[in-house]
């Protein structure tokens, strides 16, 4: 009998983790793929053995939601917020865009409503920028602002393999609002009910994996309690949160909501924080609405006004609203984590974007995306959710939200080799000195998580370690992302087709 053939890699001794269970077994991965799930001395023969003993074994993160691009050039940003993610677990990138912000060398300094083109004018650069520069996989959420690009979604899912489209409610009336995200987001168009109506129509003919995913906060009536509040004198952080309370989130949903209804077509609440609208999405699915809804790290740890906590939209919700998403997560209200990530400050510059007056700090906060495990990670030790669930929230389901599965966010014999190793006994006091984002500084600085991302493998290939004893994580790989078309019509990938690139 002829010896077993040698494959490229075997982990042995750690514990595999899917939303069905854990078990103790070994993975033998070759070509980049899951080849063999089975006790150890079952595996084949490797060329290399990592002993994970102790460990447990993860799916690579499908971050749902990130904005390289959003500050700087798309390509600084995918050659340092990658990284920053691969030593964090993520693996899979969900990229949103605007047309502005896909890499086109004449839209560095922008935005003017004119620069708005086609998403054809940019797409090509977009797919240089990630497979020159990006560690990690990505795939596309398109940034709609206007009729022609709303009426191009049949051409960018034939063309550009692109099956979820983004409207940012928010910034939807800029001559209404007095902090419009819109130019400094490389947005350069507010939008109307018009573009809703026909992104919601099309991209409901394109049938699974198809999906609208939707920014519910209502700016326009924001204004009115930011003018209230700045006549009060109001300048302390948690003025933010209140000019935005919970029913302008609420309110977008079921409006919006409606017309996802009145289309058929399914839609992915991106930030939802609250309980009147966790009301409104339990309405819309009784209703038969596909609805899917998200959450971030930086809502599940903080809460509205703490010093750490940081200006953000949709805002940070109060300290007593956190246990009703950790809930919501738990009980599938909330179906998917994403990062929500964006960097835009350069090293070392926490103290020149620090204010104590909210009106003059800068909205957002860097390096969501290395807090994203973590802050999870954190929930399971603390109960508030199995890590059975942590791995379908941040993984199995945003794949299958958005045609990846089970490609990516699964462990399982054919899939891409997409792997974390967490130390669950690894207690960490982050420090800035640990962060791999390009600004240099975290907002969970000083707050000590248990069980921390110790190795990353993207399609079999080990891109990161935090090795015993060393100071923090370390990015080892190259700049081998892949872009990841998606195909309508299924929301299944096929295991035995070979990956298409580009």
């Amino acid at each position: 009998m002829s010896n077993p053939r040698e494959v490229d890699l075997a982990i042995i001794g750690g514990t595999v983790v899917s939303p069905s269970g854990a078990r103790r077994a070994g993975i033998a991965v070759d070509g980049g793929r899951i080849v063999a799930i089975a006790a150890d001395e079952l595996l084949p023969p490797a060329r290399r053995t990592v002993d994970a003993a102790g460990m447990l074994l993860l799916p690579g993160l499908v971050d749902s939601e990130a904005h390289p691009g959003c500050y700087s050039p798309l390509r600084d940003d995918l050659g340092t917020e990658s990284r920053a993610a691969a030593a964090a677990g993520v693996t899979t990138w969900g990229v949103h865009a605007p047309s502005t912000r896909m890499g086109h060398p004449n839209f560095v300094d922008f935005v003017q409503p004119d620069d708005v083109v086609s998403f054809h004018e940019v797409f090509g650069h977009f797919v240089e920028a990630v497979e020159a520069d990006s560690a990690i996989d990505v795939f596309l959420t398109y940034m709609l602002e206007t009729d022609r690009q709303a009426q191009e979604i049949p051409e960018y899912a034939r063309d550009h393999g692109v099956t979820s489209y983004k409207l940012y409610l928010q910034s939807m009336s800029p001559e209404a609002e007095p902090h419009w995200p819109g130019r400094r987001a490389g947005l350069g168009h507010g939008f109307d009910d018009g573009v809703v109506y026909v992104t919601m129509e099309n991209v409901a003919a394109l049938g699974p994996p198809g999906v609208v995913c939707m920014h519910c906060e209502n700016w326009e009536i924001a204004r009115i309690f930011d003018g209230r509040l700045r006549a009060e004198g109001r300048t302390d952080w948690a003025a933010w949160s209140d000019r935005s309370p919970h029913f302008l989130e609420a309110h977008h949903v079921r409006g919006y909501g409606y017309i996802a209804e009145v289309t058929g077509c399914p839609i992915y609440i991106q930030h939802a924080t609250t309980p009147e609208t966790y009301r409104e999405i339990a309405e819309l699915r009784a209703r038969g609405v596909t609805c899917w809804a998200q959450t971030g790290p930086h809502w599940l740890h903080f809460g509205k006004g703490e010093r750490n906590a940081w200006r953000i939209n949709v805002p940070l919700r109060s300290r007593e609203n956190n246990p009703n998403i950790w809930s919501a997560l738990r009980e599938d209200t909330i179906n998917s984590v994403g990062s929500d990530h964006v960097v835009s400050w350069v090293p070392s510059d926490y103290e020149t974007s620090f204010s104590p007056d909210i009106w003059s700090l800068k909205t957002g906060f860097t390096s969501r995306v290395e807090m994203h495990l973590p802050v999870l990670l954190e929930g399971v030790h603390r109960g508030d959710i199995s890590l059975e669930r942590l791995v379908e929230v941040a993984c199995a389901n945003p794949a299958r939200i958005f045609g990846l599965y089970p490609r990516k966010g699964a462990l399982e014999v054919g899939s891409d080799a997409d792997i974390v190793l967490v130390d669950p006994e690894r207690v960490v006091t982050v420090s800035n000195s640990q962060v791999l984002t390009r600004s240099g500084w975290t907002v969970l600085d000083g707050h000590t998580i248990h069980g921390w991302p110790v190795a990353t493998f993207l399609r079999g290939r080990q891109v990161a370690r935090w090795e015993d004893g060393a100071p923090g994580p370390e990015y080892i790989g190259d700049s081998d992302g892949r872009y990841l078309r998606r195909e309508v019509g299924s929301a299944l990938v096929d295991l035995a087709a070979p990956a298409r690139v580009g």
